[in-house]
Parts: C-alpha cells; sequence; structure tokens
C-alpha cells in the first residue's frame, strides 16, 4: 500500500488534531488486521496458541503508507447539543474490507479470512 484515504462525518470537531490522530491510530489498526495480525485460536480448546506477543504483528511506523484523513459533513444538532459525534476508532471500520476488495481487484481472488493471505485462501 502506498496511500490510505479516510473521510469521516463526524459533526463539529471540537479538537481537530486530537480526532485526527484517533482516526490515524485507527486506520493504522485497521491495516494491520488486514495484513498482519494474526491471532491464533485452538478450536478444541478455545486458547490462543500465540507464543507470545513477540508473535503478532502489527504495522510500525515504517510499514504504514501516508495516510490523509478528511473531516467532512456538518454539526449535528441531533445528535448533541453542540453537533458533535464521537471519533473514537471509527476509522477502524472498513479498512481491512477496502483492502480486501483492492486484493480482489487486483487478483480476482476474494479473500475471506484476515489477515489477508493468497496461499491460504
Amino acid at each position: 500500500m502506498r496511500r490510505m484515504v479516510g473521510a469521516f462525518d463526524r459533526g463539529r470537531i471540537l479538537n481537530p488534531q486530537a480526532a485526527r490522530s484517533q482516526l490515524l491510530g485507527g486506520m493504522t489498526m485497521g491495516l494491520g488486521m488486514a495484513l498482519s495480525e494474526a491471532g491464533h485460536v485452538d478450536p478444541r480448546m478455545a486458547l490462543v496458541v500465540n507464543g507470545d506477543l513477540g508473535e503478532y504483528l502489527v504495522p510500525v511506523q515504517a510499514d504504514v503508507p501516508r495516510i490523509e484523513v478528511l473531516f467532512v459533513g456538518e454539526p449535528d444538532p441531533s445528535t448533541a447539543p453542540l453537533g458533535i459525534k464521537s471519533v473514537g476508532e471509527i476509522g477502524i471500520t472498513g479498512v481491512a474490507a477496502a483492502i480486501a476488495n483492492a486484493v480482489y481487484n487486483a487478483t480476482g481472488r476474494r479473500l475471506r479470512d484476515l489477515p489477508l493471505d493468497l496461499r491460504a485462501s
């Protein structure tokens, strides 16, 4: 991946820097979910069998492409008196699906398990 762009309707943004950072973090989590994070569970015992967190790969700064965050929409007085909406981890929503669709468009193979791996599907 070379670039990620996320457009979010979060109403009135009270702290643009904090909101942007929260959404960047969510998008980075989505990238990890799609491409590297793999928690392995023993189906017989329902126990996590990853030896330690060293085996659980998460993206670091060198793995993350240029990310652009856009705020769209207007204050929404029906959600709160100030027209705000929570930012939370909404940035993670849809990232893995978008990457899976990009893989499908590039390869013609529909991958349905995360992390995405052409060898397993």
